[in-house]
């Protein structure tokens, strides 16, 4: 009778064990949570791509639920567990020998080096380098959990490592531990900063930002105008604030704590203190003229009846010129940046946590490098259409007012389409290098033009600016569709064939380079991606095709326009 009883009893207590072993694992309390794409797994340091995830309130480590049994024990149970081993029996750590072979007392929770003359002989000349002081970088709590009977190499190993390799090789360090510092001086200032640039502009608009009863005097066009000034100079506020993120928050910190080469951070943030000071003069100037527009006795309602001569002044002449410079080198950079930041964010552990401590800040609103370098390179597009909403609401108002708003509009579309060109020529530049760097040496082709008899090799493609390049389909005589790259180059069109991972001429039935003198363009009936190249010298007719219908029409405009010059 007791049989049946006590195999029931045992089959209860494998399920409570099994219970156990699922919500416990290694003296981790896991809870399922939601994450977002940027929470990296503490045990693989991948991304977390599934909706939920696995979280440790205890010691605030976030995994992958299929790494939870690859994880250390719980830093802080193994402390718990550590201070009453300590209680119970103190003589377990005199057991340790350190050089001076004297004892060691009973700790706080918070860490103890050894001797005064240990921790210096460990230290050596390290203590004058901020980016190795362990004291200050290093939770003293967790180098209390990892010191327990290991001998004095092992100590001596474990505190003359940097933060990263600590990280790496003792698991359980707490990343949080690591990378919070406790209130940090340039925050602070930033946050100052920031309030005082703010504060004026907290309301989401003009028509909320002042008195009711100031309100109700201005008619709804003066409203609507001042809305749109309002917004200007708000965005403005906003736009110098990522910059001074960029240059104090993420450059600083990439060169002082993770002490990158300053050409690769110069890499991530080109022209960030140039474009700096244009767009802190810039706000400025709105600031003061907000300033001057104040009502009487007011230091909330304005009306600003002219902007249009801070606006001229802003891009034109030597400002322009400045704005055209930085902005050039800016955009132009601006994939060269974002992958030169991802590759040291997939490979680089400390960059990881660096850029995960910055991101948590309530400064960033959850913006990391990428979205901070996107919103720079799109302030400059976001001018044109707040002058024309201004302009819009302005006619009858001030005429010389107007007519400013309207130069400067004109003015800015200007510069836009000159950083535009800029950042095409770096753009195609690039790309050529890029081609010639795949070329192979011995290709050449021979030229069959009457004035131009010789051979095309490698060295022709420098010693001419490229227009437009892409992937085309060249149909052959045979009917044989052949993948080929087009180069369109000021006075000539270049096929290049891949083989090898190398760039040649194909050899087929026409010449693979075309001569832009009469070279006429036309489409194919009924075949929306095709097109007929038409050469004159020698006469030859080519049909390629492109990718998509919108891809052929550019082909074909970029093509005769480069034939008209």
């Amino acid at each position: 009778l007791s049989s049946p009883s006590r195999a029931g009893k045992e089959k209860e207590k494998m399920k409570e064990g099994k219970e156990k072993d699922a919500r416990y694992t290694n003296g981790h309390l896991f809870t399922t949570i939601t994450v977002s794409g940027m929470t990296m797994c503490f045990a693989c340091n991948k991304s977390i791509t599934a909706k939920e995830a696995l979280i440790c309130p205890t010691c605030n480590v976030t995994i992958h639920n299929r790494c939870k049994d690859t994880l250390p024990n719980c830093t802080k149970v193994k402390q718990k567990q550590q201070k009453a081993a300590l209680l119970k029996n103190n003589s377990a750590l005199q057991s340790v020998s350190l050089r001076n072979k004297t004892a060691i007392r009973e700790r706080p929770n918070s860490a103890i080096y050894p001797s005064e003359s240990f921790r210096q002989t460990l230290l050596g000349s390290r203590r004058g380098r901020p980016s190795l002081s362990l004291s200050k970088s290093v939770s003293t709590t967790n180098i209390a959990g990892t010191f327990n009977d290991e001998s004095p190499l092992g100590i001596r190993r474990i505190l003359s490592q940097s933060t990263d390799s600590l990280n790496v090789r003792n698991r359980t360090l707490s990343v949080e531990s690591l990378i919070d510092e406790g209130p940090d001086v340039i925050l602070n200032q930033l946050m100052s900063d920031f309030e005082t640039d703010e504060k004026d502009f907290e309301a989401d608009s003009w028509s909320l930002a002042v008195d009711n009863n100031y309100l109700q005097q201005h008619k709804m066009d003066v409203m609507k105008r001042q809305d749109v000034i309002y917004e200007l100079i708000q965005t403005e506020i906003h736009h110098v604030r990522t910059l001074k993120i960029m240059a104090n928050m993420f450059r600083k910190g990439m060169l002082e704590e993770l002490q990158l080469e300053p050409t690769t951070v110069q890499s991530i943030f080109p022209c960030v203190d140039e474009l700096g000071q244009i767009h802190e003069r810039f706000l400025a100037q709105l600031l003061e003229r907000r300033k001057e527009s104040l009502a009487q006795d007011s230091n909330k309602n304005f009306v600003i009846n002219r902007l249009g001569d801070i606006l001229v002044n802003q891009f034109s002449g030597t400002s322009a010129e400045q704005m055209k410079k930085a902005y050039s080198e800016f955009c132009s950079r601006h994939n060269k940046a974002v992958k030169l930041y991802k590759e040291l964010l997939a490979r680089d552990k400390r960059f990881q946590q660096f850029i995960r401590r910055m991101t948590r800040s309530p400064l960033l609103r959850r913006h990391g490098v990428p979205e901070c370098i996107l919103l720079v390179t799109q302030r400059i597009t976001k001018y044109p259409v707040l002058i024309e909403r201004v302009l819009k609401n302005s006619k009858g108002n001030n005429e010389a007012d107007y007519a400013d708003l309207s130069r400067a509009l004109k003015l800015v579309k200007e510069l836009i389409s000159s950083i535009n060109e800029e950042v095409h020529t770096f753009e195609m530049n690039a790309r050529l290098q890029e081609v010639y760097g795949r070329v192979d040496g011995r290709a050449k082709v021979p030229l069959l033009w009457e004035s131009r008899a010789g051979v095309f090799c490698k060295d022709e493609l420098l010693r001419r600016k490229l227009v437009h390049s892409g992937c085309m389909l060249w149909k052959t005589a045979a009917g044989r569709f052949k993948d080929v790259l087009v180069l369109l180059m000021t006075d000539v069109l270049i096929f290049l064939q891949e083989k090898d991972q190398k760039y040649t001429f194909p050899m087929l039935d026409k010449p693979a380079v075309i001569s832009l003198q009469n070279l006429i363009v036309r489409d194919i009936a009924n075949q929306e991606k095709g097109m007929f190249l038409i050469s004159a010298a020698p006469p030859e007719m080519y049909e390629v095709h492109a990718a998509s219908r919108d891809d052929r029409n550019n082909w074909m405009k970029v093509i005769q326009q480069t034939v008209s010059l």
